[in-house]
């Protein structure tokens, strides 16, 4: 990997980015930090990492552990066994659920077949779980702004089939309706760009003026750093690479959230072989960053790749430090001794 030059620039803005070692470096990779891997992530990885060494192979896992294919061809490899529907786990057999949570008719479905299940849902999304469990049972109408189709909204749609509608984008808002005006809260999926969720909120809010707020912030932290980083660094950048796969709504967000920050192009890559060299000419100045299902050692091909194009100097961006880390689910936690 190219050396790296610490600006130590904590909430770096433009300005700041403008100035002394920044212009005479040369080309240069601004590099966001936080950036890769959260914590509900890593715990996900981790959870079927544990399974298959504790009971060996075949672990088998309902959807993508998380959206990253080289994470998925990875454990694959190793004896993972992907499926869609739970009707394809073996009876008897152990199941993983992925981080992105799953509906009680699942859990319901992997009983009924007697499977060992180890839920790896990210504590984040059990938390929204819980919040529309709870308007459910107070008959609010929910508002999920989300993705249609994504897992995550699947699941916590499935939480309160009967409360619960998807609001994919503000656009969407037009097409809502709801009992009681007065008896409407909105949650989110985690991973979506903060604005366009707080303007679909908004529209929301012209719509329902009463309309509730979520007890604590839904989209998730680490999505949040990660965008935030991005639109520091952003406004300096000819080019943003983002490392993610086409599947991962964070990753996908990274790269609007890079557009509308002022870089001048982005792309989205799974690998450094899917740079076209095409994209560095005349540029100067390449921001990196990645998903939070992006594991480092893709970042760092990457960074080799824009070195052997002349990108030798590597500047983080620092806007956050992030040190939270999640407890194993009990099933496949080390025993005490």
């Amino acid at each position: 990997m190219p050396p790296t030059v610490n600006m130590g620039i904590p909430g770096a803005s433009r300005s700041a980015l403008g100035t002394g070692l920044a212009h005479d470096a040369g080309k240069r990779v601004l590099l966001a930090e936080p950036r890769g891997y959260c914590a509900g992530v890593d715990r996900a990885v981790e959870t079927v990492e544990r399974a298959l060494e504790k009971h060996g192979a075949p672990v088998y896992v309902r959807h993508e552990i998380v959206h990253n294919r080289y994470v998925v061809d990875t454990l694959a490899q190793a004896g993972a066994v992907f499926v869609e529907q739970t009707d394809e786990v073996p009876e008897g057999a152990i199941v993983v659920f992925s981080a992105h949570g799953v509906a009680p008719t699942v859990h319901e479905e992997a009983k009924a077949r007697k499977l060992q299940t180890i839920d790896a849902t990210c504590p984040l999304v059990t938390k929204v779980h819980n919040e529309a469990k709870r308007f459910a049972r107070d008959d609010y109408d929910i508002l999920l702004v989300g993705h249609e189709g994504h897992e995550e909204v699947v699941g916590t749609a499935g939480e309160a089939p009967d409360h619960v509608q998807v609001v994919d984008n503000p656009d969407a808002v037009d097409n809502v309706t709801v009992r009681d005006p007065d008896k409407v809260v909105w949650l989110s999926q985690t991973t979506l760009s903060v604005d366009e969720t707080m303007e679909t909120v908004r529209r929301l809010r012209e719509k329902f003026p009463t309309l509730q707020d979520p007890p604590s912030d839904d989209i998730c932290y680490a999505t949040q750093n990660r965008q935030v980083a991005v639109k520091a660094m952003a406004p300096e950048c000819q080019l943003v690479i983002v490392v993610g796969s086409r599947n991962s709504s964070n990753s996908v967000r990274l790269v609007e959230v890079a557009l509308g920050a002022g870089a001048s192009a982005a792309h989205l890559v799974d690998y450094a072989d899917d740079i076209d060299p095409a994209w560095l000419a005349d540029v100067t100045t390449v921001g990196v960053t990645s998903g939070a299902s992006v594991p480092e050692i893709l970042v760092r091909g990457v960074l080799d790749r824009l070195a052997e194009h002349g990108f030798g100097t590597v500047q983080p961006v620092t806007t956050a430090n992030e040190t939270l880390v999640f407890a194993l689910p009990r099933e496949i936690r080390p025993a005490r001794t």
